[in-house]
This record gives C-alpha cells, structure tokens and sequence, in this order.
C-alpha cells in the first residue's frame, strides 16, 4: 500500500507535498504531481500539507477518482524515472487519466 495523487492535483501542482516527503519519491508531471509507490514509506508526511487534500491512502482514494487509484503506480511502469524526484526533472507525460482531464481555468 502507498498514498496516491488524485484529481484535485490536476492543473494545480502546489508542491508543499515535495517540501514534507522525507524520501525524496514525489515526481512531477505536465500536470500533477505523482508517488512513485516503489520508493513511497508510507509514512503520509505529504497527506495533510496538501492544500486541495488530493492526497489519498491507495484503498481511500474516492469513488469519484477511482481512476487515480492506480495512475501513480501505471505511469512508474510506463515512465523510465526512479532513484529520487529531485534529480528527475518534470516527467515526460502524464498518466491517460490526468490527459483526459479538462483544463481547470486559471483563476
């Protein structure tokens, strides 16, 4: 089990959760960011820093963004990134869940 990033993160990418992960596994992408799940401790430092609470245990994340239940995990398959978000840079793409997502307005 692991925390993910649900809808919420989409178009906002706030980063507090960056400033509070001990180990270094929050990447980010075009659009949110995400929980790379094979270096995440559980511990849920980000979880309550996120100002939008898109933050979710893996088994608590909403019905409504079902969707983001396995995006962190999928986009590590897909993704050729690893070893600590600090060094990796902004990810190439976003998981297909987070590209279907509409534009949220600038506001």
């Amino acid at each position: 089990m692991t925390y993910v990033i649900a809808q919420p993160c989409v178009d906002l990418k706030d980063k507090a959760c960056i400033d509070e992960c001990p180990v270094d596994c929050i990447y980010e992408g075009p659009r949110k960011m995400y929980i790379n799940p094979d270096e995440c401790v559980d511990c849920g430092a980000c979880e309550p820093v996120c100002p939008v609470e898109a933050i979710f245990y893996e088994d608590a994340v909403p019905d409504e963004w079902a969707g983001y239940a396995t995006a962190d995990q999928e986009v590590f398959a897909l993704a050729d990134v690893s070893g600590g978000a600090s060094a990796a840079g902004v990810m190439a793409a976003d998981h297909p869940v987070v590209a279907a997502e509409a534009v949220k307005a600038a506001g």
